[in-house]
């Protein structure tokens, strides 16, 4: 299957088996290793079988060679935080505006541009989309990257979740509502029974919920407590968005495995999330978007106003969080809308290179190594290993020397998915 657009040379295809070599590259494997010139990487179907210096290892007659000459060899992005909801403008009233079967049509389309800018794998953290998306991609259907789904989000009544501006009986199109342990190992059941792989919850307000505030912790420790154990009881891990100190502080006392935004997050809260071994997904790529395009683009009043006031504190806790050797995770919180468009995702890498004034290198590891253990697939994908899935990028240049090569679409030139080359701008056979 070959698809071509007017903007680059793209090529799908479906390769189940045979070898194939990527030669010549510079390698940045995900392991925070020093990089390797004129690499060798042989892929055996799915899985990558050889990682060796050039000269090193015989490279059979009958393998299909990629000459990646002057251009970096690393693993596949990954972003641990989208929504494929299918959201075109930033006006919380599209969802129910715009029929769901258009909705999904675009949410479709931004998965294949995910692939397309070099991620992977994402992990969709709250859409009704997310599980029909990830099995027609796994299918072959369409295309895109592998995504873990975690359906709908469980919110208190009142929270984050609860979309205050419309009727009540409205609200559970889009989330489940909880209140008390009971209701919320329920909540955990009922999101399991659609198939999901992971679960989503709200222990704080946040910026588009309208009559919360980001500060306002939700949901109780007893509760985060149960949700969590009926999670793990059959392996699924749980993602809390979590902005205020108390909401932070609850979700990992309560067990959770990924803290997401973490806005007001301190030195104390650091020392918890590193104590209880858990990962922080800052969202820096949408913040920055509306500040800087919100107001324009009709984000509302309410937004906007408890978007700047996160804004004057993230990037100093951040920069804190990061200094003091906490894990992290990449996450764009991004969903389609213009401002904050699929495919643009990269943009995070070079807003934590230039905000927190971390390594080239560090960002890298949090979007592919660190990023796979936040999705508990560390086994499986983040470093060019022999052994794991060959999820592998060819990049035009070298995003240790300069992170912004990796926003370019132009410059991902081979994107291959469990060995399958995906995406081919260009790049000849050798």
């Amino acid at each position: 299957m070959f698809i071509n657009d007017n903007t680059s040379y793209l090529c799908v295809v479906s390769v189940m088996g045979g070898i194939k070599v990527i030669r010549g590259g510079y390698l940045i494997d995900g392991t925070g290793r020093e990089p390797l010139e004129d690499v060798v990487v042989v892929i055996k179907g799915r899985e990558i079988c050889e990682v060796s210096k050039e000269g090193t290892i015989e490279i059979p007659s009958s393998a299909e060679v990629i000459d990646a000459s002057g251009m970096t060899v690393m693993p596949g992005l990954i972003d641990c935080h989208v929504h494929l909801s299918g959201s075109r403008s930033v006006n919380p009233f599209e969802r129910l505006r715009v029929p769901r079967y258009l909705r999904i049509l675009r949410a479709s389309v931004d998965a294949r541009k995910l692939i397309e800018a070099g991620f992977t794998t994402i992990r969709d953290v709250g859409s009704e989309f997310g599980p029909a998306l990830r099995d027609a991609i796994a299918e072959g259907t369409i295309v895109g990257p592998r995504i873990l789904a975690a359906g709908k989000p469980i919110s208190q009544t009142f929270g984050h979740g609860d979309w205050h501006y419309l009727p009540y009986h409205w609200v559970k199109e889009f989330a489940i509502l909880a209140d008390g342990p009971y209701e919320c190992r329920k909540a955990v059941r009922l999101v399991l029974r659609d198939g999901v792989d992971l679960i989503k919850i709200c222990t704080s307000g946040g910026v588009f919920s309208e009559k919360d505030e980001p500060a306002w912790p939700q949901f109780t420790l007893e509760e985060i407590e149960a949700i969590v154990d009926e999670a793990h009881r059959v392996g699924r891990r749980v993602a809390a968005h979590a902005e205020g100190w108390e909401g932070i502080k609850n979700a990992i006392l309560g067990g959770v495995d990924t803290v997401e935004h973490g806005d007001q997050i301190d030195e104390e809260l650091i020392e918890l999330i590193k104590e209880k071994g858990k990962i922080l997904v800052p969202t820096m790529a949408i913040d920055d978007a509306m500040v800087k395009h919100g107001e324009k683009a009709g984000i509302p009043t309410w937004a906007m106003r408890k978007i700047r006031e996160l804004r004057s504190v993230n990037i100093r806790n951040y920069q804190k969080a990061y200094k003091a050797g906490v894990r992290m995770a990449i996450g764009t919180d991004y969903g389609g809308p213009e401002i904050f468009p699929m495919g643009g995702n990269a943009v995070e890498l070079e807003l934590r290179v230039k905000l927190l004034g971390a390594k080239e290198m560090d960002v890298i590891l949090q979007a592919t190594k660190i990023a796979a253990e936040a999705l508990g697939l560390e086994d499986k994908i983040g470093t060019l290993e022999k052994g794991k899935l060959a999820d592998v990028i060819v990049v035009n240049g070298n995003p240790l020397k300069d992170i912004t090569v990796l926003r370019d679409v132009s410059n991902i030139r081979i994107v291959m998915k469990e060995g399958s080359i995906v995406v081919n701008r260009g790049i000849s056979k050798a």
